[in-house]
């Protein structure tokens, strides 16, 4: 299978990539890597037991690498101590199947790092997709032991408060190829893009363990 340079993708048919898919639509095709979860956004109120149970299944599934996307937005969706609730239940499924949790968060830092504190799970690795926010809150990331993940867009003070070997680069749903953003994180730390490509593959297959 391929190298993972584009860590988080909505994209069901691309290569070179781990594609978040909600369980309820997982249908792995050959050669191809993925996280499930259930995204904060998709009326995480409605799921049942059974969800659980499916999403239990397709994290053990050899294609899965992480949990997630999952996580909280104090923006929009469900009240937060619902999206907290089935955060916290993504956690325990990763712990189980030992794998890494992808997590979507908006102005969430501290509710998810307390209940990850709370759950005794500190051990679970997590990684912050889409990171777009200020230094100090990605240095609040960073003191939790978790990785973090730029996009196109981003604010260059928390790209450049990142330890390299802790940096991941994804396109989202964004039309920018990962390639373009590789050059755009590759400018602010002043390395070149195949640089920033070798150390996005080696982190991701540092946390992922594939």
């Amino acid at each position: 299978m391929n190298d993972i340079i584009d860590f988080h993708t909505h994209q069901y048919d691309t290569t070179a990539a781990l594609i978040a898919v909600d369980p309820r639509q997982f249908d792995p095709q050959p050669g191809l890597w993925y996280s499930v979860g259930f995204h904060p956004w998709n009326e995480v109120e409605k799921i049942t037991e059974e969800d659980f149970d499916l999403l239990r299944r397709c994290a053990a599934h050899p294609q899965v690498l992480a949990i997630g996307e999952t996580g909280m937005d104090a923006l929009r969706g469900a009240s937060l101590d619902i999206q907290g609730e089935v955060f916290s239940r993504h956690l325990l499924i990763a712990a189980d199947v030992a794998k890494p949790v992808v997590v979507h968060s908006v102005r969430t830092v501290q509710n998810i790092l307390s209940i990850r504190r709370k759950s005794g799970l500190t051990a679970v690795p997590l990684a912050i997709h889409g990171m777009r926010s200020n230094a100090h809150v990605a240095q609040t990331w960073l003191d939790a032991g978790c990785y973090l993940s730029f996009g196109a867009r981003f604010n260059p003070a928390a790209l450049l408060a990142t330890p390299i070997d802790r940096l991941l680069i994804e396109t989202d749903d964004s039309d920018t190829p990962i390639n373009e953003v590789a050059t755009l994180v590759a400018q602010t730390l002043h390395l070149t893009t195949a640089e920033v490509i070798k150390h996005a593959i080696d982190n991701a297959r540092q946390l992922l363990n594939y």
